[in-house]
């Protein structure tokens, strides 16, 4: 099923689920993940939507996406390449199969589009 519809959000005050975290991505503190996709499918290959990470530091396996941070901070260590360091209206993008590690410092929320 698609989610594709007409809508505008204010992306600050919108409500998320949880996203549970795998207990091996987590590398330290108690982070949680929340998120909300508001449009594409696994289908289409095609995902875009809001995610948010409470502090703590996790690793991950990247699809190729572009997100532009919303509110927080973070710092993103691609293995083998950059050092990002992000906050309030940076935009990033990320390969798929990047290995990452996220330190975030302060609640990091983000509005992303991504290939599945």
């Amino acid at each position: 099923m698609s989610l594709v519809q007409t809508l505008a959000l204010h992306v600050p005050d919108a409500e998320l689920e949880a996203e549970p975290l795998e207990p091996e991505q987590i590398v330290s503190g108690t982070p949680t993940v929340t998120g909300k996709v508001l449009w594409g499918s696994q289908e289409s290959g095609q995902l875009g939507g809001i995610w948010q990470m409470t502090p703590g530091v996790v690793t991950d396996t990247e699809a190729d996406e572009m997100f532009v941070v919303v509110s927080g901070s973070a710092t993103v260590q691609v293995q083998d390449g950059p050092t990002l360091r992000l906050g309030p209206g940076d935009m990033a993008v990320l390969r798929e199969g990047d290995r990452t590690t996220w330190t975030v410092h302060e609640t990091l929320r983000k509005v992303y589009a991504l290939r599945v």
